[in-house]
């Protein structure tokens, strides 16, 4: 599958690599070519999620918050906590929790690494970076860029469509991109906020959602032409 987006976290100076094991398929950035250690940890993070899979089944599928299980793998945990904060299912959380279980993996061999999965990406940096927004048909699509300081990182930026991918979504939102410190946080999140958005009339209801919700840091809502956001945003328009 192309990726097009790839390439669109603007970060200069590091080595640019791919990794794919089964489903899980990694554009990563950091100070050198770190494929072995990255596909070692995605093994790990596959096999403690496939593994508790074929326990409960049910945990593939249900759409609702799982029960928390301290004894489940260290990112089922994560993945657990991150849908009942949002109030979805666990697996709504697999790719932000998968992006960080490997971005922050990789920190013990690079200083600054950048994780992306499917559109959910971990950012560890010294500098700020910059985030292209892609919504499908919205004019807005790639027109504009979130800034991510370094002062708020290591963070992890999510996104949900409902007119774009093949992630399950209620809502009709191009993209909802949520920033938070937890990768299952921001992932379920986006999930649960782009689940709201019926039509433009709901991002003020969403935008009210997401300040409820304590570990969001930022979140930006685009509906075709109309954009909300909160928290620490920063836009830059991109050339």
């Amino acid at each position: 599958m192309q990726r097009k987006y790839r390439g669109l976290v603007q970060g200069q100076g590091l080595v640019h690599f791919n990794v794919s094991v089964k489903q899980t398929d990694l554009w990563i950035a950091a100070e050198s070519r770190l494929e072995r250690e990255a596909r070692d940890l995605a093994l790990s993070a596959r096999q403690q999620v496939e593994t508790y899979i074929a326990q409960h089944p049910l945990f593939l599928t249900t759409l609702v918050p799982w029960e928390d299980d301290p004894f489940a793998p260290p990112i089922v945990r994560q993945m657990i906590q991150g849908g009942r904060r949002a109030g979805v299912g666990p697996m709504a959380a697999v790719a932000g929790a998968i992006a960080q279980w490997v971005g922050e993996g990789l920190l013990r061999q690079s200083a600054e690494v950048v994780v992306e999965n499917g559109g959910d990406i971990f950012l560890a940096s010294k500098r700020s970076l910059t985030v292209a927004l892609l919504a499908g048909q919205s004019p807005l699509s790639g027109k504009l860029g979130l800034v991510i300081p370094e002062s708020i990182m290591p963070v992890s930026v999510c996104s949900s469509s409902g007119t774009i991918g093949h992630s399950l979504s209620e809502g009709r939102a191009d993209v909802v991109t949520v920033v938070a410190r937890s990768g299952s946080v921001a992932d379920a999140a986006a999930t649960a906020l782009g689940n709201m958005v019926k039509g433009a009339k709901e991002l003020r209801e969403v935008v009210e959602r997401a300040k409820a919700m304590e570990e969001i840091l930022g979140v930006v809502i685009i509906h075709h032409e109309t954009l909300a956001t909160w928290g620490q945003v920063e836009l830059r328009a991109l050339s």
